[in-house]
């Protein structure tokens, strides 16, 4: 914990700060936070994006069998008391980088919901916001107003006055740590030691102390693996030469509820038939996906070389397998991006259009972990360019 923690501030005594902090960890480890919840799987947020695959119609034939797997699930996890039961009441300002469908503003999306779920008073800030409308960010924020998420402007006193009041403040990514100077200012130091700073970065150019200053006066840090603890413990060591506070492992999964539902016999041969159908695949074919925001760094430019080099060895060793198609789920071309490009370039160069899919970024991604049979993981740790692949029927690594 923090050593320059100001015992008085926030939660009240050191010791009730370091039991709440590790309750609200504990809990996150047992329960497997997502980034792609299933409750918004109906929802309306999602952007229809020109040349990929719009899944309106797969998730519109098998919405019966879906909600009857969601219905099933949930009232299963009703009958089960809530580890979180004990934030009920409490005061919890959420500080988010941005808000889209990436991974990180979703994963705290799904804790501002499950903290509500138990009683928790939840706020909502994003520091970085265009000054243009944007319809995604528009349905996220009242996506998160229809569940009781009080979402405000991340600059005015408001945001001051929630800080200094409230009992838990989660940081989102280490970029979000821009925020502590430019609101908080002269009382930064009195909601440093009731911060949770919740980081996924991997890549060098995270690494500034315009970041991470005060870092290691929080009173915790949550990192997704042990390698990644391992890289901000060294890194911020030798580069920044400051400390790590006391960091936490909770590593990312699926929810039961996701699982239970793409595992539902019926809805699982439902929606495999018309998402295969969607993208033009046969049942017998085998299909890889790999879902992700498409961005450097995520593994989508590794992932279509290695299909295309597993095709071409397919095809020189005459080996007799089912033919591969290969899915991104994560596209957003009303974006531009130079990258995602780049992807459409290369898969036209290789003439491999009839075997590769871009889907729209989307909430859905029940439908597509029932569709494939292959799940591809890319690690971003820079000096280990491995792909971990997740054998989805069977639920193995392989």
């Amino acid at each position: 914990m923090a050593k320059h923690a100001v015992a008085a501030v926030g939660w009240g005594h050191h010791y009730l700060q370091k039991r709440w902090l590790l309750a609200l960890i504990l809990m996150l480890s047992v329960s497997t936070v997502i980034a792609f919840f299933i409750r918004a799987a109906f929802d309306s947020c999602d952007r229809n994006v020109s040349g990929a695959v719009s899944d309106a119609n797969v998730i519109g034939s098998a919405r019966n069998a879906i909600q009857v797997a969601d219905k099933r699930a949930s009232q299963i996890a009703a009958a089960k008391p809530s580890p979180l039961s004990f934030m009920k009441s409490k005061i919890v300002l959420l500080v988010s980088h941005e808000l889209s469908l990436s991974g990180g503003p979703l994963l705290l999306m799904e804790l501002a919901f499950l903290l509500r779920s138990v009683g928790a008073e939840v706020y909502w800030t994003t520091f970085t916001k265009p000054s243009e409308t944007d319809d995604v960010i528009y349905s996220l924020e009242h996506k998160m107003l229809d569940r009781g998420v009080q979402v405000f402007s991340a600059k005015g006193k408001e945001a001051i006055n929630t800080a200094l009041r409230a009992d838990l403040v989660v940081l989102n990514t280490a970029v979000a740590g821009k925020w502590l100077d430019a609101v908080l200012k002269e009382d930064v130091h009195r909601v440093l030691p009731k911060v949770l700073w919740w980081i996924h970065e991997m890549r060098g150019h995270y690494f500034k102390l315009d970041y991470v200053k005060h870092l290691p006066f929080v009173a915790g840090a949550m990192i997704d693996s042990h390698m990644t603890a391992e890289y901000w413990k060294n890194r911020t060591r030798e580069r920044l030469k400051i400390k790590m506070p006391e960091t936490y492992v909770v590593h990312l999964g699926n929810s039961k509820e996701l699982m239970q539902v793409a595992e539902d016999s019926v809805a699982k041969r439902v929606l495999r038939e018309h998402v295969r159908e969607s993208l033009g695949v046969r049942n017998e074919d085998l299909l890889f996906a790999l879902i992700n925001s498409v961005s450097r760094g995520k593994g989508q430019d590794l992932f279509l070389r290695s299909f295309y080099e597993a095709l071409q060895l397919i095809k020189e060793k005459k080996m007799q397998v089912p033919p591969l198609h290969a899915v991104i789920v994560g596209s957003d071309m009303s974006a531009q991006t130079k990258f995602e490009t780049e992807l459409r370039d290369y898969v036209m160069l290789k003439k491999i259009q009839d075997r590769v899919h871009f889907v729209n970024k989307t909430l859905t991604v029940a439908p597509y972990l029932a569709a494939i049979d292959v799940l591809i993981q890319n690690s971003q740790v820079i000096s280990l360019k491995k792909i971990l692949y997740f054998k989805y029927n069977v639920n193995e690594f392989i």
